[in-house]
């Protein structure tokens, strides 16, 4: 008999204790502390799979990259797989990285170059001084034939103009694509001219016409003047050699003659006015 109240006393006492809250409460307490571990069980295997601190991790991973890694046969199928799918052309990544970048769209140098010229053909009219005068050649915008109709009146070149009736001095302005951003290309035409800077062909030795000495703020009109300037500076006279000055300057030769003084003044500099001029 005291052995069965005793095991029903031990029976009520465990009841009561499975029913208590602190009794879920600790079991609660149990299953956090078990996520904890897991937690922290998850995290050492993370540890380890980055860090191979110990000979036996390190034996691990090699043998797992063994297994992972294809065989030769594999890969030569899987290589011919792709090349059939592809058409022997490559992969998508290949034949996307094959195509150009788009390019940045310029501005169109044509309009740019037609609004400088119109705008400087109707500053040019606007002269009070009649300085120069231009021409279009065959109604072409981007080729003129410019007048110069004054030099220095102390000149000698002036003089030799009034003893043959030279009323101006014509050239040939030629404008490039990307005017005004490039010089435009400048010959003498009539008459004949020696010296003042003037080469073969009626080449013009000037270094704001070349690239490096051009601006793009350069008017025709300024040009001009530099230009009326340096033939008074080199002694610029009208030819009057029998036969010479009847041979009209040719635009092949000139624009040769050009390109080989650009050259020699790239390499051994500009000097104005040139050593040989004194």
């Amino acid at each position: 008999m005291a052995n069965l109240l005793r095991k029903i006393g031990f029976i009520r006492l465990h009841d009561r204790d499975t029913e208590d809250p602190k009794h879920h409460q600790g079991s609660l307490k149990g299953t956090k502390g078990n996520q904890k571990n897991n937690a922290n069980k998850h995290c050492q295997t993370a540890n380890e799979s980055n860090i191979l601190s110990t000979p036996e991790i390190k034996a691990r991973k090699l043998d797992q990259l063994g297994k992972d890694k294809p065989t030769g046969k594999d890969k030569q199928g899987k290589d011919a797989k792709e090349k059939q799918q592809t058409g022997g052309g490559g992969s998508k990544a290949t034949s996307a990285s094959s195509i150009p970048p788009l390019v940045p769209q310029r501005p169109n140098c044509t309009q740019v170059r037609t609004r400088r010229l119109m705008k400087e053909l109707q500053e040019i009219r606007r002269l009070g001084d009649n300085f120069i005068t231009v021409e279009l050649v065959e109604d072409n915008l981007f080729e003129w034939n410019v007048k110069l109709h004054q030099v220095d009146k102390d000149s000698a070149l002036w003089q030799d103009m009034k003893e043959t009736n030279t009323e101006f001095i014509v050239l040939n302005v030629t404008f490039p694509d990307n005017f005004p951003f490039s010089p435009p290309f400048m010959r003498v035409l009539s008459p004949r001219l020696e010296n003042g800077y003037v080469l073969d062909g009626g080449a013009i030795c000037m270094e704001l016409l070349t690239p490096r000495g051009w601006s793009s703020a350069y008017t025709v009109e300024a040009v001009m003047r530099q230009f009326a300037a340096s033939l008074v500076k080199g002694q610029g006279r009208i030819c009057r050699k029998p036969g010479k000055s009847k041979k009209a300057f040719n635009r092949k030769e000139a624009e040769a003659t050009f390109k080989s003084l650009v050259k020699t003044h790239e390499k051994y500099g500009w000097v104005s006015p040139p050593v040989s001029d004194g």
